[in-house]
C-alpha cells in the first residue's frame, strides 16, 4: 500500500511538473509573439511617419543589419522597394496574407514558419494614404527553437523538482500511513491515533470492527466451552449407566431404571444438538427464509394446544386469548418463537400456575397503531433484576439446577432473540420474583 501511494504521488508530481513546464513555455511564447508584433507595428508607424514616400537607402540598410526588413508594395501587389533584395527580382506579393489583409482592412499581420521549424518570420503590413502597402518583417526563434535552446536548463530544473517530489512523496506517504500503522499497533488502546479529521471515521470504524471481532471470538470460545460442558453431563450419565449394565452389577429393576436414564439423557442430547444446529443456522443467515402473511393468533392457539400435555405434567394451565392479527413472517421461525417462550413459561412455573398467551392489535396502550403484540405471561418463579439483561445469552440460566432437572438446554431464549431480530420486531420483558414473568414481542401489522 505504501509503495503504491508513494508511486502515485511521484507520478502526479512529474505530470504536474511537465504540464506546468509546457504551459509556461506556451504562455511565454505567446507573450513573446505579441511583443514582436507590437514592435513591428511601432517600426511600421515610425517609417510611415518619417518616410511615407521614399525610404533612404542608408536608413534601409541599417534596419536590415538590425534584422528588420522593409518592403513597399503597390495596390496591385508589385514590389516597389525592399531593403534586403532588389525589388525587380521579387515576384508579385498580392497573394501574401498580410498584404491582402492590409489592402482590404487597412492593416494585416501573419507568421510564416520555416521548413526547419527553427525560425518564424513575423510580418506586419499597413496601407498608406496613397494606396501603397508598407510591410515590416522580423525573424524570431520558434517555440521549438526556444525550448531546444533552454532544454539543458529545463532538464536540470526538472531533475531538481523530481528529486524534491520524491522526497515530498516519501514524507507525505509516511505522514498519511502513520495513523494507520499506529492504529494497527494500538488497536486495543483508546488513544487518538490520527491527526487527520478525515481519517477519524475510518479509525473509529476499524476499531469498532476489531472490538466486534474480539467479542465474537470470545463469544464463540465461551459457546464452545458451554457446548462441551452441556454435552459432557448427559454423555457421562449414559456412559455410567451403560457401564453398570455391562458389568452385570445392576438388577433387573435397576436395568429398567438405568435404561430410562439413558433414554432421558439421549433425548437431552438430541434436543441440545438440534438447538445448537438451529442457532448456527440463524447466526449464519445462509438458509433461505420465505416470509408470508401469518395469522399470529392461530399459530398461538396451535402452540398452546400442542403444549397442553407438557403443561399438564408440570401442573400448569396454558391458554391462548386475543383476536386474529396478521404479520409478515417466516412460519417456522414464529412457531419456534412461540414454542420456546411457552416452553420456558411452563418449565419455570409453579405447580398450579398458569401461562397466558395473548395476541392483540396495537392501540394507545402497550403498543401503537399498525403493530401487533404477542405476550407470554406466566405465574412462575420470576427473574431477579440482576439476571434480566443476560437471560437471552446462550446457556445462561437463572436457576441452573431447575433448568437441568426440567430438561432445558439454555438456548431457547437465544433462539427467540435471533428470530425477533430477523423480523425487525421489538422484545420487552417484565418480571417480579415470586410472581411471574411476561415477555412481549411487538411486530409490524401486515396490511
Amino acid at each position: 500500500m505504501k509503495k503504491r501511494i508513494n508511486k502515485m504521488f511521484v507520478v502526479i508530481s512529474i505530470l504536474a511538473i511537465v504540464l506546468t513546464t509546457g504551459l509556461v513555455t506556451a504562455v511565454y511564447y505567446n507573450l513573446f509573439r505579441r511583443q514582436v508584433t507590437a514592435d513591428l507595428k511601432d517600426y511600421t508607424t515610425l517609417v510611415r511617419d518619417m518616410y511615407a514616400d521614399t525610404i533612404p537607402e542608408e536608413w534601409g540598410r541599417k534596419l536590415a543589419e538590425g534584422g528588420i526588413r522593409l518592403t513597399m508594395v503597390d495596390s496591385k501587389g508589385n514590389v516597389l522597394y525592399d531593403n534586403e533584395v532588389d525589388s525587380s527580382e521579387l515576384e508579385n506579393h498580392s497573394d501574401r496574407p498580410e498584404i491582402r489583409e492590409a489592402l482590404e482592412t487597412g492593416e494585416g499581420e501573419s507568421v510564416r514558419r520555416s521548413s526547419t521549424l527553427s525560425i518564424n518570420t513575423f510580418y506586419y503590413a499597413l496601407r498608406l494614404e496613397n494606396g501603397n502597402v508598407l510591410r515590416v518583417a522580423k525573424d524570431a526563434e520558434s517555440i521549438v527553437s526556444i525550448f531546444s535552446s533552454a532544454f539543458p536548463t529545463i532538464l536540470w530544473i526538472l531533475a531538481v523538482l523530481i528529486l524534491m517530489s520524491l522526497g515530498m512523496a516519501y514524507f507525505l506517504t509516511e505522514k498519511l500511513i502513520q495513523p494507520i500503522e499506529q492504529l494497527a499497533e494500538n488497536m486495543d488502546a483508546e488513544c487518538d491515533c490520527t491527526d487527520y479529521e478525515e481519517l477519524a471515521p475510518f479509525v473509529k470504524m476499524i476499531r469498532e470492527q476489531h472490538q466486534g471481532i474480539l467479542q465474537n471470538a470470545q463469544m464463540r470460545q465461551e459457546f464452545t466451552a458451554n457446548v462441551s460442558h452441556e454435552l459432557k453431563t448427559p454423555l457421562t450419565s449414559i456412559s455410567g449407566y451403560a457401564e453398570l449394565i455391562e458389568t452385570g452389577m445392576a438388577s433387573d429393576e435397576d436395568v429398567v431404571r438405568f435404561a430410562r436414564g439413558i433414554h432421558n439423557s439421549a433425548n437431552r442430547l438430541l434436543t441440545l444438538i438440534n438447538d445448537i444446529i438451529r442457532l448456527s443456522e440463524l447466526d449464519s443467515g445462509e438458509a433461505e427464509e420465505s416470509f408470508e402473511k401469518l395469522n399470529l393468533f392461530e399459530l398461538a392457539e396451535t402452540c398452546t394446544e400442542m403444549l397442553q400435555m407438557n403443561a399438564g405434567k408440570h401442573d400448569v394451565k396454558i391458554t391462548a386469548v386475543g383476536e386474529e392479527c396478521y404479520i409478515r413472517g417466516n412460519k417456522q421461525m414464529i412457531e419456534e418463537l412461540l414454542y420456546n417462550l411457552c416452553d420456558n413459561a411452563i418449565r419455570y412455573n409453579n405447580a398450579g400456575g398458569s401461562v397466558t398467551v395473548s395476541v392483540k392489535k396495537g392501540s394507545n396502550g402497550e403498543c401503537g397503531y399498525g403493530q401487533v403484540m404477542l405476550s407470554v405471561k406466566d405465574t412462575g418463579i420470576g427473574i431477579p433484576e440482576e439476571h434480566r439483561e443476560r437471560i437471552f445469552e446462550r446457556f445462561y440460566r437463572v436457576d441452573k439446577s431447575r433448568s437441568k432437572s426440567t430438561g432445558g438446554t439454555g438456548l431457547g431464549l437465544a433462539i427467540v432473540k435471533h428470530i425477533v431480530a430477523k423480523h425487525d420486531a421489538v422484545m420487552e420483558l417484565d418480571s417480579e420474583v415470586g410472581k411471574g414473568t411476561e415477555i412481549r414481542v411487538i411486530f409490524r401489522e401486515y396490511t
